[in-house]
């Protein structure tokens, strides 16, 4: 049986005790009705697992011993930072999501041309915090315990400018001459730029070019952004990563 997994975002230290977040205690004794005594693993980031018993239950408050910390073999030997041109609807969840689970380290959220949702201030960085959050949520169910950053969002020529150090810059384009599979295998550390709904602009995509982005294919099929997104990173998971593990 699965021992349920809780993110905690505090310090975790074998021998001490301490209470679940109130969302996690709620999830633990309401929906998966747990009980004293009962196993679980906690997980704050630092990569490791600890497991954990439960001492009690009180009204909203559920209390943990913990127990052992535990190495967690989930990573991927690939550091992929994914950066999505902000979609609407729940497009956007849901990349992030998926891309999570299937190993992605970071994610920057990019304002192109063709974002529909506009996001700045306060709305932005609420907007930022709602992201972080679905990524934790995706590591509570994938198993991970090294937690993804979602970066603030940022305009597509001013991150181009500032972009992270790779071993291969990489955005999608259907015409590309080269397909993702006859690509020489890049180093580990790998940049991955998508673009929007009615994807990126020629000028957008020169300026990428421009700034070490090869442009690739996934298939003769134009693919909607939260498909390219996840399909992009699946084979490389498969070409290169831990997908024949």
């Amino acid at each position: 049986m699965t021992i349920p997994r809780f993110y905690h975002p505090g310090a975790l230290t074998p021998g001490s005790e301490t209470a679940l977040p109130d969302n996690a205690a709620i999830h633990a004794s309401k929906a998966l009705r747990m009980q004293a005594g009962d196993e679980a693993i906690l997980f704050n980031g630092d990569g490791q697992n600890y497991l954990s018993k439960i001492t009690s239950i009180r009204k909203q408050e559920v209390r943990v011993d913990i127990l052992e910390a535990q190495p967690c073999q989930t990573e991927s030997p690939l550091k992929i930072t994914l950066a999505q041109a902000i979609s609407s609807g729940d497009r956007m969840d849901f990349t992030i999501q998926k891309a999570v689970e299937m190993g992605v380290s970071i994610i920057q959220p990019i304002a192109s041309q063709r974002s529909i949702v506009k996001l700045a201030g306060d709305r932005a960085e609420k907007r930022r915090e709602h992201w972080q959050n679905v990524a934790i949520s995706a590591c509570e169910q994938s198993g991970r315990a090294y937690i993804p950053s979602v970066a603030p969002a940022i305009g597509l020529p001013e991150w181009l400018a500032q972009k992270p150090e790779a071993d291969a810059y990489i955005t999608l384009a259907p015409d590309a001459p080269t397909a993702l599979a006859q690509t020489s295998p890049p180093g580990n550390n790998i940049c991955l730029l998508i673009g929007p709904e009615g994807g990126l602009t020629d000028h957008e995509i020169e300026l990428a070019a421009q700034h070490g982005f090869a442009l690739v294919r996934m298939g003769p099929r134009i693919l909607r952004t939260e498909t390219a997104a996840l399909a992009a990173i699946a084979s490389m998971q498969a070409l290169w990563g831990d997908f024949t593990r």
